[in-house]
């Protein structure tokens, strides 16, 4: 698959050193445009690219990987979000020093990011830990557990076999209502350390 990102900082690495062993393309974008990504996509290699936020959109996954200040901008950069398969790796918070929840009142976090990119195909993945937790990028990796919410089920397809093909287990929490609010930052099931161990078969 082809990914775009939306943000070039560490959620975004962090996902893009994952998917790259396994085949997959991705292509970074920032404000700063696409020449200050060349020391990173030169330390990725073979399949790392940057471009535009325009051309991240293009790809066949975009991952929304902003702070949460940024998202509005981010997602305005793109005029037209119809039918596109949109990841929201995002957590709402207010402020970083000190660090601060935005209000977790009223609509999800993902339900704002679905308001401000209408057409998009939201998947809330890959904000539930935070990424010093998936660093190990070796096959012997932590089967670490990432949470899913979406209300396209078809969406959530490529998405979940994504993060499986990354050596990571992916657990569908349902829509972005009910289970984004689950998986938020402030939610009971944001900063939880699972991972998947093994099956018991009778």
């Amino acid at each position: 698959m082809r990914i775009g990102f939306l943000g070039a900082g560490v959620v975004a690495q962090t996902i893009a050193r994952h998917v790259l062993p396994r085949g997959h393309q991705v292509l970074f974008s920032n404000t700063r445009g696409p020449e200050s990504l060349t020391p990173l996509v030169g330390e990725l290699g073979s399949g790392a690219s940057a471009g535009t936020p325009q051309q991240a959109a293009e790809q066949d996954i975009v991952v929304l990987a902003v702070n949460w200040p940024n998202v509005q901008n981010a997602l305005f950069s793109v005029p037209d979000w119809s039918g596109r398969l949109l990841v929201d790796a995002t957590n709402r918070v207010a402020g970083y020093d000190p660090f601060t929840l935005g209000d977790l009142s009223g609509r999800t976090s993902s339900e704002i990011v679905a308001d401000l990119a209408p057409g998009a195909r939201v998947v809330k993945a890959f904000n539930s830990v935070p990424m010093s937790w998936i660093s190990d990028f070796s096959s012997a990796k932590p089967h670490t557990v990432l949470f899913v919410s979406g209300d396209d089920s078809e969406a959530k397809k490529p998405v979940t076999e994504l993060i499986e093909q990354a050596g990571l287990v992916s657990v569908d929490l349902g829509s972005l209502a009910a289970g984004g609010r689950l998986q938020q930052l402030g939610g009971p099931l944001a900063g939880i350390n699972l991972t998947f161990g093994g099956r018991f078969t009778a």
